[in-house]
């Protein structure tokens, strides 16, 4: 059952990634102790800025280093949060290519999965991702 936040909700504030393979598939995560898959991402460190922040989670979650340039924004995002009850996510997003091969789980990623667009209806998706950000691989 969700619930959706009250307004005035604490928000959370993250940077994600929609990441795209070269046969089109997008990438999603799921962190463990997790039921549903996001995107890659997280929250930003002091000092940070929201390419910054998504470079750094990329490179801790799924071991793939990138560069500023590789990044394309695609704006910012609200939905009720996954993993925090009661709370709103606020996520920069971007969009990113990569090989296939060069994801890895890492760090606090229990499981990766390559999605097909005919395959999403069928994947447990954090708010955020099946509202906002899953779209944005195959447009």
């Amino acid at each position: 059952m969700s619930v959706t936040p009250a307004a005035g909700a604490p928000v959370v504030r993250v940077s994600a990634a929609v990441v795209t393979d070269e046969a089109g598939l997008a990438l999603v995560v799921r962190k463990h102790g997790a039921t549903v898959f996001q995107q890659p991402g997280g929250k930003p460190e002091p000092g940070e800025d929201a390419a910054d922040t998504v470079l750094r989670e990329m490179a801790e979650e799924i071991g793939v280093h990138a560069r500023r340039e590789d990044l394309e924004p695609l704006g910012r995002f609200t939905a009720q949060a996954a993993n925090e009850p009661g709370h709103l996510v606020v996520a920069d997003a971007f969009a990113i290519r990569i090989r296939h091969e060069d994801a890895v789980p890492a760090a606090e990623i229990a499981e990766i999965r390559w999605v097909a667009r005919d395959e999403v209806d069928e994947v447990p998706l954090a708010m955020l991702s099946r509202t906002h950000l899953i779209g944005f691989a195959w447009r």
